[in-house]
């Protein structure tokens, strides 16, 4: 190993330790909304959470950066490099997104899945730094696969917002049951007093996911959330889908060859569709949407590491 190659991990091993830290302290700032208090506490955990996600991102991009530099080459050419990447991404996303909306809530369901897919990848995926086979040497690496991290990384992160969405909502179903069985009890005449007190011990043993529920926006805001960052998702995938028809052909001499990784980025861009479609035309905008967009996510992620690693198919480069 070079030792810019060797710079590039340690500096991923870097930005794995500041993401420790930081889901600890986001993990640490969620547990602390159960106590309440009033809504503009200060929030000291959370914001050693967002110091140490920024110190880690600026070592995770350093890594990419140095690999890439080690590799003489863009450093997306395998599954190693793509992972380091599109995790990248989904942290640029979060951090962006963060800067117009208060999204710190969100930031546990972020920083986790991305320091797993960074310990899967220097644990299980790791090569060293090197050049491409030449069916991989094409300006076509630039752009097909570019497009395909950031796609995933934006996805990841509208899938972490759909699942704080259902929290919420099922917060707010359970906040309108709680405040609708006092008004039962009032017209029931000498049950009023036991109904309320139910009631009142329904919202008691809401508990920690009720009350987080309580801090989050609205089920309907996040949903507009997770929508435009899937809307944004689709068109990148669209483009990869076309990207990857177009470099098949230079590559292989055929656009599509029903490969199973073909299949599996084509089917993901149908469930997208759907979603988007279903949104846009049919209302659905709420849990359904939100369930349908998860789908596609959890598809993506069997594409990448399933069909990749266990299915025969030309693109598995992952080693």
């Amino acid at each position: 190993m070079n030792d810019l190659g060797q710079l590039s991990l340690l500096a991923i091993y870097g930005a794995m330790a500041a993401y420790g830290i930081a889901m600890v302290a986001f993990g640490i700032d969620l547990s602390a909304l159960r106590d309440g208090g009033p809504a503009d506490r200060p929030r000291k955990a959370a914001r050693v959470a967002m110091t140490t996600t920024t110190a880690g991102l600026a070592l995770h991009a350093i890594g990419v950066v140095t690999r890439g530099i080690a590799a003489g080459r863009v450093p997306w050419a395998n599954m190693y490099e793509f992972s380091i990447v599109f995790t990248l991404v989904a942290v640029t996303t979060f951090l962006l997104v963060q800067r117009w909306r208060d999204l710190r809530y969100l930031g546990a369901l972020v920083i986790t899945p991305v320091l797993l897919a960074l310990g899967l990848a220097v644990s299980v995926l790791y090569i060293e730094a090197d050049g491409v086979r030449p069916a991989l040497d094409h300006y076509w690496l630039v752009i097909h696969v570019s497009v395909a991290t950031t796609a995933i990384g934006v996805f990841s992160v509208a899938a972490a917002i759909s699942v704080v969405q259902l929290v919420k909502a099922r917060g707010e179903a359970g906040r309108a049951v709680a405040e609708r069985e006092p008004a039962v009890a009032l017209a029931g005449g000498s049950g009023g007093a036991t109904a309320a007190t139910d009631a009142a011990a329904t919202e008691r043993d809401r508990g920690f996911w009720g009350r987080l529920a309580d801090v989050l926006p609205s089920s309907a805001e996040l949903e507009r959330l997770a929508y435009r960052l899937n809307a944004v998702g689709f068109l990148l995938w669209t483009f990869t889908l076309i990207a990857g028809a177009i470099w098949a052909e230079h590559a292989w001499g055929r656009p599509w060859n029903w490969d199973p990784k073909e299949v599996g980025t084509f089917v993901v861009w149908v469930v997208y569709a759907a979603y988007l479609h279903a949104r846009a035309t049919r209302g659905w905008d709420g849990r359904k949407a939100a369930y349908l967009g998860l789908s596609g996510f959890g598809l993506l992620l069997v594409n990448y590491y399933v069909v990749n690693l266990f299915a025969d198919t030309v693109h598995g480069y992952a080693f």
